[in-house]
């Protein structure tokens, strides 16, 4: 497992929507939910046809994400590609 260098991105953020910000706004669906650690955007994850979160990672280079499922508390960094 590699060690990530960006956790000094991560910020004590409140998630941005009750769901995908972006599945919300086109009436999409989505599989799982990951929260920005950096900003709290709330995106879908890999298994969603969107794949908004890591879309998010793409226009933003918000390094690290972490599950909003219950009972999850894993973190992944995007850059660094491990667990946080």
């Amino acid at each position: 497992m590699g060690q990530c260098t960006h956790l000094d991105q991560i910020r004590d953020v409140q998630p941005a929507a009750a769901g995908c910000v972006d599945c919300l706004k086109t009436g999409d669906r989505w599989h799982h939910l990951r929260l920005c650690l950096t900003c709290g955007y709330v995106g879908c994850c890999d298994n969603s046809k969107n794949k908004h979160a890591t879309a998010h990672f793409h226009a933003t280079g918000h390094p690290i994400i972490r599950s909003l499922q219950p009972g999850e508390t894993w973190r992944w960094c995007y850059i660094d590609k491990t667990d946080v």
